[in-house]
């Protein structure tokens, strides 16, 4: 147990959310439980995880949600291990939530993006019908997030690209997509700042001068594609030519990328399936399988494409998505990721009127510096 790199999980706490602050100490060794000297709260070290009050041992937990983030059928762990139904279905609640705290902490945070590539997949529900929308940062193919509607509307895209703008600097991006004209709206309406003036009232909003917007129009006949159009709707095709070289090294305006991690998703989760018997039954356990699915993909599952190049006598060494983005520098095991500690917000002063006391005046001294 090492106290440097846990922290207080009390919301309640002004040392909450910081490491190594010399806060903590051992309150029971064989509980795993820690103590915080400054709330007096003790705590498990496995509580925020995936792990926290889990009755049945940690690898059998591990083993059980690596084959559902590789797309093994649930009744196949049924029959397998002798689990509940229930049971599994809890586990993987568990490792979505985990996986989504994961992705809000670590994924969305501002970065070059560079090229973003977007498309929505149907999903066969029980009765209905479910759209995901998805979007994948092409450069180092990291998963960026995704939405589920039960309609492809304006909606649902607009969430989407809230994901992308939680996820990007204002720099050039060039956003790819197919011909949904809901994504030139959404995206013309979220990637903007607002544009002070003297003029008294509320500024204008001004779209980013470097947002770059390119479409894939596809014709079918008879299931198959006979005409490609693409389309520059925002900037100019020599920024957009620009923007391509930049981040793929060559090629045309296209949505290949996304379009590859699509079937990733098909082939992990069973609802996704084309032409399979499998439906969506809950909306939470769509989501939480996409979260998980997604989140092993950056961080634990190594990409050919990523991979750097052999150096005399040294091998080529995989890389995960996560690590091309500069987000971890080595990939991740499956428990790596399901024993992650999110830290919380950190604690703010509470607002009072009058003067602050002399206590809590050191107490934002020592935890809001």
């Amino acid at each position: 147990m090492d106290p440097t790199t846990a922290f207080c999980p009390n919301m309640d706490c002004p040392a909450r959310g910081q490491a190594g602050k010399g806060n903590l100490g051992v309150h029971s060794r064989q509980d795993q439980r820690w103590r915080c000297r400054v709330c007096g709260k003790t705590f498990a070290a496995t509580q925020g995880t995936a792990f926290y009050r889990l009755r049945t041992p940690v690898e059998l937990m591990v083993v059980v949600v690596t084959l559902i983030a590789h797309g093994c059928p649930l009744q196949a762990i049924v029959a397998a291990f002798g689990f509940d139904e229930r049971t599994v279905a809890a586990w993987l609640e568990r490792a979505g939530r985990q996986s989504r705290a994961v992705h809000k902490h670590l994924v969305e945070q501002p970065r070059d993006l560079g090229q973003v590539q977007a498309d929505e997949l149907r999903v066969k529900a029980q009765g209905h019908i479910l759209w995901m929308a998805m979007a994948v940062m092409v450069s180092t193919r990291l998963w960026l997030g995704g939405e589920i509607s039960p309609h492809r509307d304006l909606s649902l895209i607009r969430r989407l690209v809230h994901h992308v703008r939680a996820c990007a600097l204002a720099r050039r991006i060039l956003l790819c997509t197919d011909g949904l004209c809901s994504y030139v709206r959404a995206a013309r309406e979220t990637f903007r700042d607002p544009l002070h003036s003297s003029q008294r009232g509320r500024p204008r909003l001004r779209v980013w001068p470097q947002l770059l917007i390119a479409q894939v129009v596809k014709r079918y006949e008879k299931r198959r594609v006979v005409a490609v159009e693409r389309r520059v709707v925002q900037g100019t095709a020599a920024r957009v030519e620009k923007a391509l070289v930049a981040s793929q090294g060559k090629g045309v305006i296209n949505t290949a990328y996304i379009e590859r991690l699509n079937a990733t998703f098909r082939e992990r989760l069973a609802s996704l399936t084309r032409r399979g018997r499998a439906l969506a039954r809950k909306p939470l356990t769509l989501e939480s399988g996409r979260y998980l699915i997604g989140t092993v993909y950056n961080f634990c599952t190594g990409h050919a494409s990523l991979r750097e190049a052999a150096t005399g006598s040294q091998p080529a060494v995989p890389r995960t998505p996560a690590m091309a983005a500069h987000i971890t520098d080595h990939g991740w095991s499956l428990q790596e990721l399901l024993s992650f500690h999110v830290p919380p917000p950190r604690w703010t002063p509470p607002r009072r009127r009058g003067r602050r006391s002399q206590a809590l005046q050191l107490i934002i001294a020592q935890w809001c510096s």
